[in-house]
C-alpha cells in the first residue's frame, strides 16, 4: 500500500486521481482550496485551505505531514488562462507561471524530507508545453509555463535520480474538465487516469525525466 498526496484534488482529474488511487488500495492525502462533496464523500484525508502558491499555506501543510512518508507526489494543481497575441495580459502571464512552474517547484523542494529513495514525483503538464509539437501558436501564458514546468520537472529528474526518487511529466490527453470547459470532444476523466496511472506505475530510473502522453506515448520537447 503506497500513500500518494495530490495537490488540486477537489475536482477533474485531481478528484479522478483521488478516486481511483483510494478505489485500488492506496493511502491517499487531497490537498485544494476548498474542497467538494464529491471529494469528502472519498474517504480520503484531505487537506484543505491548501494554496500551493502560497509560502505559508505550503509551510503549514509540510509540518502537518512531518515524519510521513510520500511514495508518490502528484502535482496536479495548475490554472488556464487565456492570452491571444492581441489580448496579451501580462499578469495573468506571470500567474500563470507562478502556479503552474514555480509553485510545484518550489513545493518539491518543501516536501523533500518527505521523500525517500524509491519516491516518485509527477508533474501533470500538457503537450501544449511542447516546443515541437506546437502547431497553433497562441495560449501565451499557458504554453510558456507548461514549457517552464517540463524544464524544472527534467533538472529535477537529473537532480534527484541520486537519491533513487523518479520523475515523470504527464499529458492528460484532452480530458472533459471544467478547465476545457467541458469539450465534448475530450475523454472523460476516468479514462485519462486509468492511463496516468499506468503511467507511474511504470515509472523508475531507467525512465525518470520522460514526457509522456498517458496514452503511453512519449512527447518531444
Amino acid at each position: 500500500m503506497a500513500t500518494y498526496l495530490v495537490t488540486g484534488a477537489n475536482r477533474g482529474i485531481g478528484l479522478e486521481y483521488c478516486r481511483q488511487l483510494r478505489e485500488r488500495g492506496d493511502n491517499v492525502i487531497a490537498t485544494c482550496r476548498s474542497s467538494t462533496q464529491e471529494l469528502d464523500g472519498l474517504g480520503v484525508r484531505i487537506e484543505k485551505g491548501i494554496d500551493i502558491s502560497s509560502g505559508e499555506s505550503v509551510v503549514k501543510l509540510v509540518n502537518k505531514l512531518s515524519g510521513i512518508n510520500i511514495d508518490v507526489l502528484i502535482h496536479n494543481a495548475g490554472v488556464l488562462e487565456k492570452n491571444s497575441l492581441l489580448e496579451l495580459d501580462p499578469e495573468s502571464i506571470r500567474r500563470q507561471f507562478e502556479v503552474n512552474a514555480l509553485s510545484p517547484l518550489c513545493f518539491t523542494r518543501a516536501m523533500l524530507n518527505n521523500l525517500s529513495e524509491g519516491s516518485k514525483v509527477v508533474f501533470m503538464t500538457s503537450r501544449m508545453g511542447s516546443i515541437e509539437d506546437n502547431s497553433s501558436g497562441g495560449s501565451y501564458g499557458y504554453r510558456m509555463s507548461k514549457v517552464a514546468l517540463c524544464m524544472a520537472g527534467k533538472s529535477l529528474a537529473i537532480d534527484l535520480k541520486p537519491n533513487g526518487i523518479s520523475v515523470a511529466l504527464l499529458h492528460p490527453g484532452l480530458v472533459s474538465t471544467g478547465m476545457t470547459a467541458f469539450t465534448t470532444q475530450g475523454i472523460t476523466p476516468s479514462m485519462s487516469v486509468q492511463g496516468l496511472i499506468r503511467r507511474i506505475d511504470s515509472l523508475d530510473l531507467e525512465n525518470t525525466g520522460s514526457f509522456w502522453h498517458a496514452n503511453g506515448d512519449m512527447l518531444p520537447w
